[in-house]
């Protein structure tokens, strides 16, 4: 059971009917901004996030300059109408935290080497938070950053697998990320077989970390051939056009 006695496993379904190894409905779309270099819309289930990036360019405050590669930052940000409760529209040391994570998910495939002295500026806005916002916002970020036309070595792309009712199940939302033992954000550039963030709340046993990371690698696999037909969709759309 979960942490409160909620049984969100039943017969083998989850809570909203899914398998445990079933991701919710996955949603793409790329340049939804127009004022931006490059934006994507990303929906994982109820959860719904918009990335913008603008750059390279020069950064407002020249002391940021890096001789030797751009300086990639992100801001990471809950829209005051995405949950459940009102948001302050401040920022919260979590977005904060949140902001610093999904940075670090993106920086090993940018080939930020070949922008010095500019910075790479990726905002991040949830407009609906129903669990697992920050692996749709690595997702989204790096959608946006392929749409902005930015040299990447591989997209990333990212699920988190949880422990429910003593379960592993993938792609958790809001209430199994509530109500479960454990939550193990992973993204990864596949292609590379590089994890780029892994990060684990609660506890699992050394034989339940090897099922959840096979689980996460099942989930981004698919996450990542969603991402893949998106940027292919848009410029086979721009060809028709034309």
């Amino acid at each position: 059971m979960g942490k409160v006695g909620m049984k969100l496993i039943e017969s083998g379904l989850r809570h909203d009917g899914r398998k445990l190894d079933e991701l919710r409905p996955i949603s793409m779309s790329v340049g939804v901004l127009k004022n931006a270099n490059g934006s994507a819309l990303v929906e994982y289930g109820r959860t719904k996030v918009i990335a913008a990036v603008y750059g390279p360019r020069e950064p407002q405050t020249r002391y940021m300059l890096l001789p030797n590669r751009a300086v990639i930052r992100c801001r990471y940000h809950m829209a005051s109408f995405s949950t459940h409760d009102r948001k302050s529209p401040t920022l919260s040391r979590r977005e904060i935290e949140l902001s610093k994570v999904v940075r670090e998910a993106l920086e090993p495939v940018v080939l930020s080497e070949l922008y010095p002295r500019t910075s790479i500026d990726i905002f991040i806005e949830v407009i609906n938070a129903d669990g697992g916002t920050r692996t749709a916002s690595v997702t989204a970020a790096s959608l946006a950053l392929a749409d902005a036309g930015i040299p990447m070595k591989d997209l990333v792309a990212g699920v988190a697998v949880g422990k429910v009712d003593g379960f592993l199940v993938l792609d958790v939302d809001e209430l199994e990320d509530m109500y479960g033992e454990a939550d193990m954000p992973v993204a990864m550039a596949p292609s590379l077989r590089q994890i780029t963030l892994l990060q684990l709340n609660g506890v699992l046993t050394p034989d339940e970390f090897t099922q959840a990371f096979e689980l996460a690698k099942k989930g981004i696999e698919a996450i990542y051939s969603v991402e893949r037909e998106t940027l292919k969709k848009k410029y086979l759309d721009v060809k028709v056009e034309d």
